[in-house]
């Protein structure tokens, strides 16, 4: 097996026809009348869906959710504030057809601030109950997981009502993120164990039992983007360094220069699930779900090979994206090399992890590739020219590099990097791999 005689490549030296591929860059909305198009403000993209969710998209249930502008506006601000000396008092004054939020003090005390309709904004609520009052409904994430079923056994961390996004509808559509959602009778109660205090000027805050916590990436989300660092938004849109814990009843210091308004990128984690926020106009210079299959189908007609077999490798269709497919390509996660799949090197630990490379004898895991098929967590439209370890998701150089970056939060106090596309903890140096093909022989 020497090395030198065989030919490899990177896939970056494919040529791959730069003209064909920038056409297919672009969003439909874009190529289609964009003045009749509803207006849309941006997307939210579950992390750890490869591009839905494992029993399919529906409803309100889906790995990805589009916020468009209301034929009527639905947004609500705060207006009175009343002071209740009895919880039932506190009912009382929180009317089924406004919105309200309530804050016990303790028993003898509560504090009822009504919202009033707002003309200017729409109004979008996230959690985990499936009542009306929620647009979209998120369950936890479990890293991997093929199937809903994996993921009932958990008790979740999610509030039902988790947090509400507030969009301007008038340009620039700006768009804003506060803790808690309004329920059924359109109230948030935050009771008497919630973090929750008095404002300098006299109003009103508070956090959720585990919070809801933003990052918004430096240099926007761009193949230059840097993760920026995690806070604490709370019911009022205030920004708080963060707690402890997820649910310490410290609240963390108030950050003064910085806001709750999403960018392009942004990360919403709810404790369990972590949303990436993309704008309308961030997403037009993201690469297309036809890109993405141009890129595959280039990889494919360049017929890398498996120099063991010299059988000739393809990515399967982005539809067959959890079946391993016979001519699946394969990789040695310590070092790169792409194979077929085949049992050399496998030695006594049959059911280890562990293989050694035919190509370069390292030993490290062996795993088959997948290509990342959900667009918008791509910073780039660059060839899928490396893999995640240890899942082999592949996608493009600058989008692993910025993903093994970011911290996401796991659990209710740590943080780990993680593949946008499975949710799996990243392992080894890097987190990710440049693959090496082997071109064919002929």
């Amino acid at each position: 097996n020497n090395e030198k005689s065989v030919p490899q490549l990177l896939i970056r030296d494919l040529k791959f026809e730069k003209k064909s591929l920038t056409k297919l860059m672009f969003s439909p909305d874009q190529e289609n009348h964009p003045s009749k198009a509803p207006v849309k403000y941006g997307e939210l993209i579950v992390l750890g869906y490869n591009g839905s969710l494992p029993n399919g998209d529906r409803g309100r249930r889906k790995s990805r959710f589009a916020l468009f502008k209301r034929p009527k506006a639905n947004g609500v601000k705060p207006s009175t504030v009343h002071i209740a000396c009895t919880p039932q008092a506190a009912k009382a004054i929180s009317n089924k057809d406004q919105h309200s939020i309530s804050y016990t003090l303790s028993r003898a005390q509560t504090v009822v601030v009504e919202y009033t309709h707002d003309s200017n904004t729409d109004m979008f609520q996230i959690g985990r109950s499936t009542e009306s009052p929620i647009d979209f409904v998120v369950t936890d994430t479990v890293p991997g997981s093929q199937s809903n079923s994996d993921t009932q056994s958990v008790q979740s961390t999610i509030s039902r009502f988790a947090c509400r996004i507030i969009c301007e509808r008038n340009p620039p559509f700006t768009a804003r993120i506060y803790a808690a959602g309004f329920d059924s009778s359109k109230n948030i109660f935050l009771g008497e164990k919630a973090a929750k205090w008095k404002t300098s000027d006299g109003q009103m805050d508070g956090l959720t039992t585990n919070g809801v916590l933003v990052m918004h990436p430096r240099n926007g989300f761009t193949e230059d983007s840097k993760p920026g660092v995690w806070r604490e938004i709370s019911v009022c849109g205030n920004v708080f360094s963060l707690r402890e814990t997820r649910s310490a009843q410290q609240r963390g210091k108030m950050v003064e220069n910085e806001t709750n308004q999403l960018q392009d990128g942004s990360l919403i984690d709810l404790c369990g699930a972590t949303l990436l926020w993309r704008t309308a106009e961030g997403l037009s210079r993201t690469p297309t779900v036809k890109h993405l299959e141009a890129l595959r189908q280039e990889i494919n007609a360049a017929r890398p090979q498996c120099p063991v077999g010299f059988n000739t490798l393809a990515f399967p269709s982005m539809k067959r994206k959890d079946v391993v497919d016979e001519k699946q390509p394969w990789v040695y996660l310590n070092c790169g090399h792409v194979h077929g799949y085949h049992n050399w090197g496998n030695k006594e630990e049959r059911d280890g992890k562990d293989r050694e490379c035919p190509m370069c004898r390292s030993v490290g895991p062996y795993v088959p590739l997948w290509l990342g098929c959900e667009a918008g967590f791509y910073v780039d439209a660059g060839p899928p020219t490396h893999a995640f370890s240890p899942c082999g998701h592949v996608c493009s150089e600058k989008t692993t590099a910025y993903w093994s970056q970011i911290p996401l939060p796991h659990g209710t106090h740590t943080f780990h990097a993680a593949c946008p596309f499975c949710a799996h903890q990243l392992a080894g140096e890097q987190g990710y791999i440049r693959l090496i093909f082997q071109g064919p022989l002929d």
